[in-house]
């Protein structure tokens, strides 16, 4: 299933992979790299990995800009 993101404010406080990848417009392959890659704010709630709002827009400010 496609997430469809147009507005962040809309998105849930914490994200599942199809919400990441509909926010990010990566796929959904992409949004699991993502979640599993060191350094990325994720987190297991029992089976599933979800990734907080919150957390996920510090990773962005941290990972963007000049480098």
């Amino acid at each position: 299933m496609k997430v469809d993101c147009r507005n962040f404010e809309e998105l849930p406080a914490m994200l599942t992979a199809n919400e990441l990848a509909g926010a990010l417009g990566i796929s959904r392959a992409g949004a699991y790299a993502l979640i599993h890659s060191k350094g990325f704010p994720a987190l297991r709630i029992g089976k599933r990995l979800m990734v907080p709002k919150d957390k996920l827009t510090a990773w962005i400010d941290h990972n963007t800009g000049e480098g």
